[in-house]
């Protein structure tokens, strides 16, 4: 903390006459300036600003800087061992310019109270420092306007000493202030529990108010950090793909269409990012990933939405085993970034340091259902055995798509802890490798975890003929109506047949990840998710 002793003390020009900041000048607006549903208490502080503007004042100045944050007053006034090194009433000549969102307030005779709310950071979570403005510090024509201008939300510039209030709390006493942003909407009730659906349509003011929707924003940057290190760390290149494409592929989902006017052609937003990925691959970057948005234009629920964050990455020379044990590193390095390796759920603890298991989905269906299920099983049995178990099958699945349904519906579920579950039929992933053992099914994982799938991973097909093959066979389908099924892109099979490295590789759900060690949905772990337009 800097020494000053003495400077500032000379008032600066108040609310009341301050002239200076923007070069254009705020003005009062007329009703046509003003939002459709302004309220009670809107007119009131659209009142104060006009008022404040037609004192020579400005209630947005552009001048203003601070030269210490919150955390940094904290810091320079808090001891080794954590307590206060002034005295109750103790009053140092130690001044100090701050800023920031007025949460509390109370004004009495001749002096007045506040909290001001810091921003967030990496290392802070919006800490709070009272300020105190006095008649003999500011004088009584400043403290009138403080009175008379100043709301909750608004943000305030202070300069003063650093003291401790005779009550104990670290303050700042003013000698100066000013309006340095003037909010018109009053803020939620910060005693007041908001509904889910106020935090995430107004997340802005969920921020503000509530101290987990901040520390939401910190977790999600903290294993975003914490998978690209773990990725980095093993040489992993991260690069940037097209998010509008031609052909939609590397995954079955519906796309969102657009057109490009520059073209005069039909494009679509990205599913996944697997096929510029392993563009990548053909042209020599050994190991490579993307963390980036995607698009499908699909259900929207406690753990889908229509626009969310994907991990995909490919290592050369790999394979399901070895990619797994990627992914595995990722979630773990994610594990210690929040300090989380033992996640508490409703249907008992996850442990991530414990045992990661392999399930293969006919013997896992077989155990759960009491009856041997195989690729040889007809699929009139297979239909049979999801009425009985309630699990809706559209008819014209054929066998392998029905015990991917009823794997998903029976016995995904229960899988509480870290489980691979592999084995597949070769029609769940079409750019999987055909199984080592057998062909009828593809080297593919999914990685569930708490009765959620988190991540994928393949032994990747890079035999261009067999995944023309594929690709024909998805494009005909596609062309029959299947919305979910992929086009034909002859630019990527021509990137195949220059031919392409033995690879694993693996796609991770963002969103998924965060909402394992936060136990929140979807919703609450996007920042500003996809909602349904609101009836105003």
């Amino acid at each position: 903390m800097s020494q000053h002793r003495n400077e500032g003390r000379q008032p600066l020009p108040t609310t009341g006459s301050q002239t200076q900041g923007a070069t254009a000048q705020a003005k009062p607006g007329d009703p046509e300036d003003q939002a459709p549903d302004v309220s009670e208490q809107m007119q009131v502080r659209l009142a104060k600003r006009s008022r404040i503007l037609a004192d020579g004042g400005q209630p947005y100045p552009v001048d203003l800087t601070r030269d210490h944050t919150v955390p940094q007053i904290k810091a320079a006034y808090t001891g080794p061992d954590g307590e206060p090194t002034l005295e109750p009433g103790q009053e140092t000549e130690d001044v100090v310019t701050i800023g920031g969102r007025v949460v509390f307030v109370r004004n009495t005779g001749k002096l007045c109270f506040a909290s001001l709310q810091d921003g967030f950071t990496e290392t802070s979570n919006g800490e709070r420092l009272q300020v105190m403005v006095s008649k003999a510090e500011v004088g009584a024509e400043a403290l009138a306007q403080w009175k008379a201008d100043v709301d909750l939300g608004d943000f305030v510039w202070i300069r003063g000493r650093v003291v401790r209030s005779r009550r104990g709390e670290l303050s700042v006493m003013a000698s100066q202030w000013r309006m340095a942003s003037k909010a018109l909407r009053p803020l939620p009730n910060l005693h007041t529990e908001l509904s889910e659906e106020s935090r995430v349509r107004r997340r802005y003011a969920d921020l503000v108010v509530r101290e987990e929707s901040r520390t939401m924003v910190r977790t999600r940057a903290a294993i975003t950090r914490a998978i690209r290190t773990a990725l980095d760390s093993d040489g992993f290149l991260e690069v940037e793909t097209p998010t509008l494409q031609l052909v939609h592929g590397g995954a079955a989902a519906r796309p969102f269409n657009t057109h490009l006017n520059a073209f005069d052609i039909d494009m679509s937003l990205r599913i996944a990012l697997e096929l510029y990925l392993k563009r990548a691959m053909v042209g020599g970057v050994d190991r490579v990933y993307e963390m980036g948005r995607v698009f499908r234009n699909e259900g929207i629920d406690s753990s889908h939405s229509a626009e969310f964050s994907m991990l995909e990455a490919y290592m050369s020379w790999g394979n399901q085993f070895t990619i797994a044990e990627v992914i595995k590193k990722i979630i773990l390095t994610a594990a210690d970034a929040v300090g989380i390796h033992q996640i508490e759920t409703p249907s008992g603890v996850i442990d991530l340091d414990g045992q990661w298991r392999w399930v293969k989905v006919y013997p896992g269906l077989s155990e759960a259902l009491g009856e041997e299920i195989t690729l040889e099983t007809p699929v009139e049995r297979l239909r049979e055995i999801a009425a009985d178990r309630g699990v809706a099958i559209d008819p014209k699945f054929e066998a392998g798509k029905i015990v991917m349904e009823l794997f998903g519906e029976i016995v995904e579920p229960t899988l509480l802890q870290p489980t691979f579950v592999c084995d597949y039929p070769a029609i769940a992933q079409p750019l999987a490798r055909p199984h080592r053992d057998d062909p009828r099914m593809v080297e593919a994982w999914d990685l569930i975890i708490g009765g959620m799938e988190r991540g994928t991973g393949f032994s990747e097909l890079v035999d261009p003929v067999i995944q023309r093959r594929v690709l024909t066979e998805q494009s005909l389908a596609a062309a029959a109506g299947d919305p979910e099924a992929m086009q034909l892109d002859e630019d990527f099979l021509e990137a195949l047949e220059f031919g392409c490295p033995p690879m694993g590789g693996l796609g991770l759900g963002v969103d998924r990840l965060v909402m394992l060690f936060t136990n929140a949905g979807i919703r609450e772990t996007i920042l500003f998710p996809l909602l349904k337009p609101e009836q105003r």
